[in-house]
């Protein structure tokens, strides 16, 4: 009996360690992954990212659309039928959460999903949204880095509205992919459990609550039964990582330096250090994964439940 509790004592802290500090075998890489598409022109904006090869423009997506390996998703919960990007199968990211779990699908239920929208295992996929403060597009993105598409997946800067103001077409035509091949396959490095929060050491990791700030003080609950914020979090809302009121009209992630300064004001500055973003359904805190992607950020980890689960928990302590 003594043996079997010392074995189990050792998997929980092996995982517990795996949430903040342990960079082992992250299979974190600066390439586009696959070898098989090309990597997109950065715009000039683009160009000081770490991980400019994440965005694309609308120059790239005229220029690789036909690409057999591409794959184009429009992540948007609605207005797919009545225009969009020609080629893009409808996924809507909503369908990435398990509510009742408070957790993304299972790998079954992703594999499912994305095989019906025709994505394969060598596939490069770019997904868009409505642009703006959409981040349906972000949260197809996390999804599909956590379930083995690491670095083959890109996000349109300035979504669909980035397409129809440089006078691109739209399409109402619903392509019918042949079923892909991709199986989901999780990334446990890419994710964090509420057990792994609660054991989590500040020292080796960061946690950034990616909401608002009435909500980060508990003055908004959100429907929770406790508000507040986990102790040591420091508040950076997702949406400061877009330039709202562009020369050109069309809201895009800012420049590197912008982003650069945004964090570091808030002390997120170690690109070596495990970073851990949460939200309340993980939708925001997966668009800050992806701004910390962009930003060279290393080894970031959301934490899936985020505050439905943490908060309306009797054993997860809040700070207000």
């Amino acid at each position: 009996m003594r043996s079997k509790l010392a074995i189990l004592s050792l998997v929980l802290l092996a995982g517990i360690a795996s949430a903040c500090g342990n960079k082992t075998g992250s299979g974190t890489t600066n390439g586009a992954g696959g070898g098989t598409a090309a990597t997109p022109t950065p715009t000039a904006a683009a160009a000081t990212y770490p991980n400019a090869q994440l965005l694309a423009d609308v120059k790239w997506v005229e220029e690789h659309a036909k690409d057999a390996n591409l794959k184009i998703i429009d992540a948007r919960s609605k207005g797919y039928d009545q225009g969009h990007i020609p080629g893009a199968v409808s996924v809507n990211a909503g369908l990435l959460k398990d509510a009742k779990n408070n957790t993304i699908v299972s790998n079954t239920a992703f594999t499912e999903l994305f095989q019906k929208a025709g994505v394969n295992s060598d596939s490069i996929v770019l997904v868009y949204d409505e642009g703006g403060a959409g981040n349906a597009a972000t949260r197809i993105f996390y999804g599909l880095e956590y379930y083995g598409l690491k670095d083959k997946v890109k996000i349109l800067n300035g979504g669909i509205l980035a397409w129809t103001s440089a006078g691109k077409d739209l399409s109402t035509d619903v392509p019918a992919p042949a079923k892909g091949n991709f199986t989901a396959v999780a990334n446990e490095k890419l994710i964090t459990t509420k057990a792994q929060l609660l054991a989590a050491n500040l020292a080796q990791c960061t946690i950034v609550d990616t909401r608002s700030s009435k909500e980060f003080t508990g003055e908004d609950l959100r429907g929770n039964k406790n508000g507040g914020h986990v102790n040591g979090a420091v508040n950076t809302e997702w949406s400061e990582a877009i330039d709202q009121n562009p020369a050109d009209g069309v809201p895009k992630f800012k420049s590197n330096k912008d982003l650069t300064d945004i964090y570091t004001k808030a002390g997120v500055t170690d690109k070596e250090k495990t970073i851990i973003p949460y939200c309340q359904t993980n939708i925001r805190g997966a668009h800050t994964y992806f701004t910390l992607r962009l930003l060279g950020f290393k080894d970031v980890r959301p934490y899936e439940g985020s505050m439905a689960e943490w908060a309306n928990a009797d054993d997860a302590p809040l700070v207000k």
